[in-house]
């Protein structure tokens, strides 16, 4: 895997597991979103352990390359549906922000898996 390819894939689990962290740690700047977009309460917890465990499949991934194939897709599958559910809740500027966040994690599907 190139250099590239490794420094893309920490920048992905950083995101990811920042995000969430930040719904287990009920950051304004996630959580508030999340209840204005219509998800449930009760699923919070369950989508913040699926980012943090693609975050840590990204890294496991440097070392046994399904793993992280596996994680980089869960991630962008999991961002995708993010942004439909922006999309529906018809709050069409924040459609950007799960992007961002979906972009390294398929960068580093493309560069190094």
């Amino acid at each position: 895997m190139s250099t590239t390819a490794t420094v893309i894939t920490l920048v992905a689990a950083f995101m990811a597991g920042f995000s969430g962290a930040s719904i287990f740690f009920g950051a304004k700047f996630t959580v508030e979103p999340l209840a204005q977009y219509g998800v449930p309460r009760s699923w919070w917890n369950l989508l913040a352990t699926a980012k943090l465990g693609g975050a840590v499949g990204l890294v496991v991934g440097l070392f046994v390359p399904p793993i992280g194939i596996a994680a980089a897709i869960g991630l962008a599958l999991y961002f995708t549906g993010a942004v439909i559910t922006v999309i529906r809740a018809k709050a069409y500027g924040h459609a950007i922000f799960p992007i961002i966040y979906a972009a390294p994690a398929v960068a580093a599907l493309a560069l190094g898996f």
